[in-house]
């Protein structure tokens, strides 16, 4: 594949109780480790956030670009992305992930469809395909 974009941002401090910053330094900010996985919590943010906010933004690309392809008007749509991390049985930690697609207009059909053809199109989707469980449905 011949990237035609190529993100870069650098984690410093203690893993996921540190930092991270894109080259660019639009992305600049402390991680902590979430209540539920041992950590202090609080305002700050985490891997399994950033994995879900650029999931979803990607995804709902993929699903508006899919609907034009097709000729449909989509208006008011959403994604929700939820990313879930857990240990595996076979030892370390893996993710999951559920989609839920907003698709007002639409009928439940070609709905449907479009949230499936957008699971082929999207790179996240690509990427996690066959590695993690990826749950997707209709809000």
């Amino acid at each position: 594949m011949n990237a035609l974009y190529t993100a870069s941002a650098t984690a410093t401090g203690d893993g996921r109780n540190g930092h991270v910053r894109s080259t660019d330094g639009v992305l600049d900010f402390d991680l902590a480790v979430p209540k539920e996985l041992g950590g202090a919590g609080g305002a700050l943010t985490n891997p399994e956030q950033l994995f879900a906010a650029g999931y979803a933004a990607c995804f709902h690309s993929a699903l508006k670009r899919v609907a034009s392809s097709q000729k449909l008007t989509l208006t008011d749509t959403a994604i929700t992305v939820d990313v879930g991390i857990g240990p595996l049985p076979t030892g370390g930690f893996g993710l999951t992930v559920a989609i839920e697609a907003e698709l007002p207009g639409l009928d439940e059909t070609t709905a449907k469809a479009v949230l499936d053809a957008a699971h082929q199109l999207c790179p996240y989707s690509n990427a996690t395909r066959g590695n993690v469980d990826v749950q997707l449905t209709l809000a």
